[in-house]
Parts: C-alpha cells; structure tokens; sequence
C-alpha cells in the first residue's frame, strides 16, 4: 500500500515539475522577442522591471521603475548599441528584457550588446538611463550631445522630442537619426 502513495506522490511531484517548466519557458521565450507594449501589459507581470509613463516638462516620457527617465542614442542602430566602455558608465543601458506599463504603446525588445549584456529596446531604440539624473522626474540628460552623438528623452510615443529636426533617412533605416539643434547642451558630463 505504500509503494502505491509513493508512487502516486513521485507522479504528482513529476506533472508539477514539467508544468511549471513549461509554463516558464513560454514567458522567457515571449519576452525575448518584440511585441507592442499594450498587448505586453496583461501578460508582463514576471517578464522583467516594469517601464512607465511620466510627464516631465510637458512631455510624456518613458521611465523606468524608479521613476528615472529613459534615454536613447542617436548613433545606435535597432541592433546595435554605440554606447560603450566609459560612455555605458554615464549613460547605464537598461538591461532587459522589460515589461510594458500604462500609456505606452510602442514595440519592447532586447539587443545584445558586445559585452553579452541584453538590453532593452522601445521602438528599436536601445534604452539607457543618466548618471546625471539624481532623482526621478529629472531628464538632465536630454539634448545633450557627449560620446559621438545626442542623447534624447524616450517619448512614449516613440516620436522624437518637440523641435527637433529628423535628418533624411533611407526607407529602410531602422530609426530616424536627429540632427543637432540650438538647443543641444555640449560639453564634459558636468551634471
């Protein structure tokens, strides 16, 4: 009689087993890939940190958990991270993957960078935050130009920041490379 419980536990403990590993092998699999972020939302729940929406000097930009604002780069590719060495030590990537929170609507995903790190995407823009940023609804951070490009607030709907002028692309560039503006800040990363 006891084999039989035995066996019977060992069965119960196996389908438990496999269950769970297959349960959480379909969520790793989905958050590795790009999907929009409001079909993101119900289902992201163990799918990494959660990015939200904030409105920082009248423009609706992304942040991360902590309520920091999320930048992007505009030498980086959809693929690619330009980001490296010292400038991934003011400008942290944000590692991924990422999952969706209320008020955005643009496609999440992951790039690997040349370290093997993977980092979250918004709209095939690598996502990073700044060093310069002390506290959360700061975007110190946005129009600046360090480390061979400009640096720009994520909005949330993925468009570029107001006054700011998109350079011709070819159709099939992945994201729109900025120009500068007048109201681009230079200089050493002085916060």
């Amino acid at each position: 009689m006891r084999n039989i419980y035995a066996a019977t536990g060992l069965a119960a403990i196996a389908l438990a087993v496999a269950a769970c590993g297959s349960s959480s092998s379909s969520g790793t699999n989905a958050a590795a890939t790009s999907t929009p972020a409001a079909q993101n939302t119900a289902a992201a729940a163990g799918s990494g940190p959660v990015l939200a929406t904030k409105t920082i000097n009248g423009t609706k930009v992304l942040t991360n958990s902590k309520g920091y604002v999320l930048y992007w780069f505009a030498p980086d590719t959809s693929t690619s991270s330009k980001c490296t060495g010292s400038c991934a030590t003011y400008w942290p990537p944000v590692t991924g993957p990422v999952s969706a929170g209320l008020g955005m609507t643009g496609t999440l995903g992951t790039i690997t960078r040349s370290d093997g790190v993977k980092q979250a995407t918004y709209d095939g823009h690598p996502l990073y935050t700044f060093a310069g940023d002390s506290a959360p609804g700061q975007a110190k951070g946005n129009g600046v130009n360090e480390s061979g490009g400009l640096w720009y607030e994520m909005t949330a709907s993925g468009a570029l920041p107001a006054g700011v002028a998109k350079a011709s692309t070819p159709a099939s560039a992945p994201a729109a490379q900025p120009t500068a503006t007048a109201t681009a800040k230079s200089g050493g990363y002085g916060y």
